[in-house]
């Protein structure tokens, strides 16, 4: 059993570190929607995620590969539509700036609240350790799937205009 600090039970304690969480990212995308969009800044997040896999090592974290490619396909296909449905990439004077549409924000506090709700529905079945991994290869899938489709948008619109914008590095 982990003992949770401050004396909160297992719920509160996620419920509070899944809204700390949704708060980041909130601040973190509003944060990166005003500076220009990089190959960098579009391939950085999912290669810094990927070392989240190493929490494979441990056994406690392992689930069954149908399991890890139903979730990664999941987020893939179900919950990275959302996202790629309210964002978009396009030139603004010799800058790509991500634009997003209003519902962006929602879609994400949407999706946090999916994950958290689903969460508890998963812990009844599986141990924390194997919930937390099956949400991580979801959301790397969601994750993956986005930034190689804003990565596409980019060098198409690289290509449409190469003598205006510098190279990114």
């Amino acid at each position: 059993m982990i003992a949770m600090p401050f004396g909160l039970t297992r719920q509160t304690f996620t419920a509070i570190a899944t809204v700390c969480g949704l708060v980041g990212v909130l601040f973190w995308r509003v944060r990166e929607g005003r500076t220009a969009v990089t190959v960098r800044k579009i391939i950085i997040p999912p290669l810094g995620m990927s070392t989240g896999f190493c929490m494979f090592f441990a056994p406690q974290f392992r689930v069954p590969w149908l399991w890890a490619l139903s979730a990664f396909l999941a987020g893939a296909i179900l919950l990275a539509w959302p996202l790629l449905a309210t964002s978009r990439l396009e030139h603004d004077g010799s800058a790509i700036m991500m634009r997003r549409s209003r519902a962006f924000f929602l879609v994400i506090i949407v999706l946090a609240a999916v994950r958290y709700f689903a969460r508890g529905y998963f812990d009844s079945l599986l141990t924390l350790e194997q919930t937390g991994g099956l949400f991580f290869i979801l959301a790397f899938g969601m994750i993956l799937r986005w930034r190689l489709s804003m990565l596409r948008q980019y060098q198409q619109l690289r290509a449409a205009l190469p003598e205006i914008l510098p190279e990114s590095a």
